[in-house]
């Protein structure tokens, strides 16, 4: 069955998390939306519905409760979360400044000077655009959730700044002390907190604006010979790209023409540059180090590895985590509830105190310190910094989900070949070093296309042997392989193949075999004439960073196991060296993920493969970390991509998710915390209105800079 689409939006008119959970509600109950998410810190909606659904028809229900979405046109420029904010930024740091041009009078007014006929005229007219001009953006948004009968943080700010500003119009009438002031500054102290969150905001979203800046604007093409300096959006799959030193390679492609060292540390991580040649391949907005290299073009715009990275982490930012989703359902009753209390604060003084002024004071205190903003910031804003930042270290986050689930892990299982190994075979060991031994056998190795022949081709050629021509090559399926070098037929293989072809095998021949075998490396032997001549042996050189990445976790108390299809002495050499925990060895690609299944019985499990062959063991594992080398990570079957291969990177992936996780809990306990202890102490009138509005505007503000200390993680 086909997968079901799904369409972005970019929402219009959010302020809250009750909004985003209003937007979401709505969309959700649209006929033929299988699912929808509302991200309210990136302000962004995703849909999964059916091709019979309309966009038209989703606006128009959005619209119907006061927000407005657009979608979201592949390929089209949009303006990105961190501009959004940047504008933001501007926007409500000018009408704060303004407001507080009018509010600071009206404070001196009320606090210094002596209450006048005079005084308390000019309060009101002071206070009059401040409430109706720089605070008009509450009472629009309340306006319009008012007409769905609906309600949200600006509904609070509305309720309260009116209600003081309607009770003070009465009391300058009625010779009573007024409460112009209360109204002003709770609105510049809210619109200084709009300020400070639209910045921080800004910052926190920034990651995928960085990872856009990295890839490069023009490239050089070769058009008939001639370079020509074209913009990055003209260069076509098969377009000759020039790339000199210090430039950026435009796009994904193959070098064709010389040969130099590419940083990568943008795509992986890595700062060590990586040696390149004709035939290798390049991905954009790495750098060119050295040589002049000329690149055929292969993959363009949406299709290139930096695409792929930000598609990524614009994913894992706009998906939620299931903590977060208790949050959001808290947020939507939160706000009715508030109203009521307020009303119920207000009758309860007012029968107590018998005194207008003091019951609207606390009822104003009371919807003033409960927007829930705070609650809406406590999850996105933390997952927006953890991704931006795992991106930066060359790890990838696929869902918000992980976070969650990374703190559970307590086993680790690595598939060894191209994790904990360089997943290449070299030519360790010559028994006797004979150049002669390694000539016949590496001639006919040459023939075949099995690792090992590789292998022991490449290394004949490192000792700058030149390999003899080869007729009636025949390989032996699960033996080794024959041929005939000059008039001598020689045999590469296991003992057995030697048995069979009726050559004397020496006793020290097999000990030494047995002996390469118990030090993890694959060993086999080659003869001719009725005699076997030499051993050789090749082996899967284990990383340099696996020892450091297997005692990091267990420093952690995270087990770790390794699986191999390798037999169990070579498998248990290998993991006597790294220091694993738990050899599984003799496995099949396919029974893979039937091995971390049983794990799963009594463990949380995550996986760490190559995303290739190991998509069914990434898959079944409670955390699928794909290791890629910068392209090509298998996105789809892992929840976590690390882009270098290094096995450190597994370690650093888990601490960031972790950290990540502790990030959103603690948000969230000092959103949940604040609301819970600040509502009884205004409803008992013990918080000053404008004491709450500093309060309220600000803990919005703590909550996006709790986050942001994930930008400094190591």
């Amino acid at each position: 069955m086909a997968e079901t689409p799904t369409r972005t939006f970019d929402v219009e008119g959010m302020t809250c998390a009750t909004c985003a959970m209003r937007v979401e509600r709505i969309l959700s109950r649209q006929d033929g939306v299988a699912e929808a998410v509302v991200n309210f810190a990136g302000q962004e909606a995703r849909v999964v519905a059916g091709p019979d659904v309309d966009d038209e028809s989703l606006r128009a229900a959005v619209q119907k409760i006061g927000y407005d979405i657009t979608p979201v046109v592949a390929g089209e420029e949009r303006e990105t979360p961190a501009e959004k904010y940047a504008a933001e930024t501007i926007y409500q740091r000018r009408l704060f400044a303004m407001s507080a041009v009018f509010t600071v009078p009206i404070v001196v007014l009320a606090m210094v000077l002596r209450e006048t006929e005079t005084n308390r005229l000019l309060q009101w007219i002071l206070a009059t655009p401040v409430e109706f001009v720089f605070g008009w953006q509450f009472h629009r948004a309340a306006a319009k959730r008012l007409r769905s009968l609906g309600a949200n943080m600006d509904t609070l700010v509305s309720l309260g700044t009116l209600a003081a500003y309607g009770y003070s119009i009465w009391a300058y009438f009625a010779d009573e002390p007024v409460f112009f002031d209360t109204a002003a500054v709770i609105i510049t102290l809210i619109l200084l907190g709009r300020f400070f969150e639209a910045r921080a905001k800004g910052r926190a979203s920034n990651a995928i604006a960085a990872l856009l800046e990295l890839g490069a604007k023009e490239a050089t093409v070769l058009r008939d010979d001639t370079e020509v300096r074209v913009p990055i959006d003209d260069v076509l799959p098969g377009d000759a790209m020039v790339v000199r030193p210090g430039e950026k390679i435009p796009t994904d492609g193959t070098i064709t023409t010389g040969a130099t060292s590419i940083d990568e540390s943008m795509l992986t991580g890595e700062s060590v540059p990586v040696d390149k040649q004709a035939g290798d391949a390049v991905y954009g907005a790495t750098v060119n180090q050295q040589g002049r290299i000329v690149v055929t073009a292969t993959r363009v715009g949406s299709e290139t590895a930096l695409a792929q990275i930000v598609k990524l982490v614009e994913d894992a930012q706009a998906t939620k985590a299931p903590v977060q989703r208790l949050a959001d359902r808290i947020s939507g009753i939160f706000v009715p509830v508030v109203i009521v209390i307020a009303l119920a604060t207000f009758g309860g003084w007012l029968a107590i105190d018998g005194t207008l002024p003091t019951a609207l004071r606390n009822a104003v205190a009371v919807l003033i310190i409960a927007c829930p903003c705070a609650l809406g910031l406590a999850t996105p804003t933390a997952i927006m910094v953890g991704s931006g930042r795992g991106a930066e270290l060359g790890v990838l986050f696929k869902n918000a989900e992980v976070f969650e689930r990374s703190r559970d892990v307590d086993v680790v299982v690595f598939d060894k070949t191209g994790t904990l190994t360089e997943g290449v075979m070299l030519l360790t060991d010559l028994v006797p070093d004979d150049t002669d031994v390694l000539l016949r056998a590496a001639s006919v190795e040459a023939a075949s296309e099995h690792p090992v022949g590789r292998a022991v081709a490449f290394g004949a050629e490192e000792r700058g042997l030149d390999l003899e021509p080869v007729d009636d090559f025949a390989a032996i399926p699960g033996m080794g392989v024959r041929g005939r070098v000059g008039d001598t037929t020689v045999w590469v293989g296991k003992r057995k193949l030697m048995a069979d072809a009726g050559l004397q095998i020496p006793a020290s021949y097999d000990d030494r075999v047995r002996d390469l075998e118990g030090q993890g490396k694959t060993a086999f032997l080659t003869g001719w004439d009725g005699e076997v001549r030499g051993v050789l042996a090749v082996a899967d050189r284990v990383r340099p960073s696996s020892q450091q990445a297997l005692a990091d976790l267990h420093a952690r108390d995270i087990r770790t196991v390794m699986i191999t299809g390798d037999n169990r002495r070579t498998a248990e050499a290998i993991a006597g060296a790294v220091g694993i925990s738990t050899v599984i060895p003799e496995v099949l690609p396919d029974q893979k993920a039937e091995e971390v299944a049983r794990l799963q019985r009594t463990s949380t499990v995550a996986f760490v493969g190559d995303g290739i062959n190991d998509a069914p063991a990434l898959t079944q594992a409670d955390l699928g970390m794909a290791v890629g080398t910068g392209t090509d990570v298998a996105i789809e079957a892992g929840d976590v991509v690390v882009m270098s291969g290094d096995p450190v990177a597994v370690g650093t992936a888990l601490r960031l998710a972790g950290a990540t996780f502790r990030t959103i809990r603690q948000n969230l306990f000092w959103a949940f915390a604040y609301n819970t202890a600040a509502i009884p102490l205004a409803v008992a009138g013990l918080l000053n209105p404008m004491v709450a509005a500093a309060a309220m505007a600000f803990s919005s503000v703590s909550v996006v800079t709790n986050s942001l200390r994930l930008k400094r993680f190591r």
